[in-house]
């Protein structure tokens, strides 16, 4: 997770406010409705999958590959990331490279058959677990069941939605959207 910069919050007296729970509450609230502020890190290889998938998910009916230079033309990802990438997500059997002047990229599956998760795990690579039997202490076994809490929920969000699910949404929002023309 990388350093976030949470405005006011150096001028902030901590062991005063411990008195006041009141007003820890309220900084807290304040911190954690942040848009800095994120438990989670999203990560740009993560990040740039995504958006690159949500562009062939948008193509799929169509049966025409999209080129990188397509993709990076609509978002904003550097095309020498992008390739490693969509090169990975060819290993992983999720995207298919065609060749030759019509060449480019296609998702192998359906849209509603891959999940965020699974794009997660395959870019990031799984996580090794944590081995908490050194010094295990009922203190640390405490912490890492609420961590495990939060990993367990994170990972049923993340299999719920698929980019099929991104790509309705989006379609959602720019129809609610309007668009104004000069």
């Amino acid at each position: 997770m990388g350093c976030y910069h949470i405005p006011h919050l150096e001028k902030i007296n901590f062991a005063s406010t411990a008195r006041s729970p009141s007003i820890h509450r309220s900084i807290l609230s304040t911190v954690l409705n942040s848009q800095n502020y994120a438990l989670l890190d999203l990560s740009s290889k993560v990040e740039y999958a995504l958006l690159a998938l949500l562009e062939l998910a948008s193509h799929h009916g169509k049966k025409l590959p999209l080129t990188m230079s397509e993709i990076t033309a609509k978002q904003t990802i550097p095309e020498r990331y992008l390739e490693q990438i969509l090169t990975n997500l060819r290993r992983a059997g999720i995207v298919q490279s065609q060749r030759g002047s019509k060449g480019g990229f296609v998702l192998v599956r359906e849209p509603w058959q891959i999940t965020i998760l699974e794009i997660v795990i395959l870019v990031e690579g799984e996580r090794k677990e944590k081995d908490i039997s050194d010094s295990c202490t009922l203190e640390k076994t405490l912490v890492y069941e609420v961590w495990e809490q939060a990993n367990a929920a994170s990972i049923e969000v993340l299999g719920r939605y698929t980019l099929q699910d991104l790509c309705q949404e989006r379609e959602t929002r720019a129809q609610q959207s309007p668009m104004y023309y000069i």
